[in-house]
């Protein structure tokens, strides 16, 4: 079973979210979608500087049989991106909530963050997904 962390928010997108500062928020994939995804080969960052915009593709990343385009939970500005994925991808594997993030960004828009799940609303979220591919499997 996937690990929900009690202490992050959460995207629909499959992303965690902490708040860092008054206005940096570090974002990176969940457990969830790790296992989804498979052993993870590649991972392509946005660049120090550049600004992404929420749900609007910001990275992207490669597994064994799946590459999957990342969409942004929050708008704001890259101010630092988690190299150490980029050089060995399997860290977001082993520790999609700590080694395995992925950047950090200064919000631009305040209002997005109502957007964001709590913990529980994020477990209602995989558990319908898991509902419907169970389902979908008969």
């Amino acid at each position: 079973m996937a690990k929900i962390k009690d202490d992050l928010l959460y995207y629909k997108t499959y992303h965690w979210v902490k708040k860092e500062s008054d206005d940096i928020y570090t974002i990176g994939i969940t457990d969830y979608f790790q296992e989804y995804l498979g052993t993870i080969q590649y991972v392509e960052l946005p660049s120090v500087g550049e600004n992404i915009f929420q749900n609007q593709e910001y990275a992207s990343i490669v597994s064994e049989d799946k590459e999957k385009e990342l969409l942004a939970p929050l708008s704001g500005n890259v101010v630092e991106v988690n190299e150490e994925v980029s050089i060995t991808p399997e860290i977001i594997n082993e520790s999609p909530y700590k080694a395995g993030w992925l950047i950090k960004i200064r919000i631009s828009d305040e209002s997005e963050l109502s957007n964001l799940l709590s913990p529980e609303e994020y477990r209602d979220l995989i558990y319908e997904n898991k509902k419907m591919e169970l389902e979908n499997e008969e």
